[in-house]
């Protein structure tokens, strides 16, 4: 298993007419908290690009529990529990800075794209970075 965690803050611009953080923008934040996790593992995104590969989302779910507000400090949560094979499942929680009251949780999954744009397996690379940094956390 892979864990990081990642600290947002609530600016004014991410919330709605009724002081609440607009739905979209959870996505947001798991997007920022992926891109950080793979940054933590040696492989920021750019690396991808670099090499011609590509992981887009195939898949999104968020379930919203309770709303957020301007200043809150949010930490995304976000982990990978199973070693990918042709998809990558990253799954998020989204809790309140020193809180355990869960304000959001949900999931992305990717596939993998080489340089042709066309489907193939997790680039080697990639899965030795995987893999190295999961014996990190067993």
């Amino acid at each position: 298993m892979i864990k990081f965690n990642h600290k947002v803050r609530i600016l004014y611009r991410d919330i709605d007419y009724m002081g609440i953080v607009y739905y979209s923008r959870y996505f947001e934040y798991f997007e920022a908290a992926r891109n950080e996790m793979l940054r933590s593992i040696d492989l920021p995104y750019t690396e991808f690009e670099k090499r011609g590969d590509a992981m887009p989302v195939v898949e999104s779910y968020c379930k919203y529990r309770e709303g957020a507000r301007y200043d809150d400090v949010l930490i995304v949560s976000s982990k990978v529990t199973e070693f990918p094979h042709s998809r990558i499942k990253i799954e998020y929680t989204i809790r309140r800075q020193n809180s355990d009251i869960i304000i959001a949780d949900g999931y992305t999954i990717h596939a993998f794209m080489n340089a042709k744009g066309r489907a193939s397996k997790p680039p080697t690379y990639f899965l030795k970075a995987l893999e190295k940094s999961w014996k990190d956390y067993e």
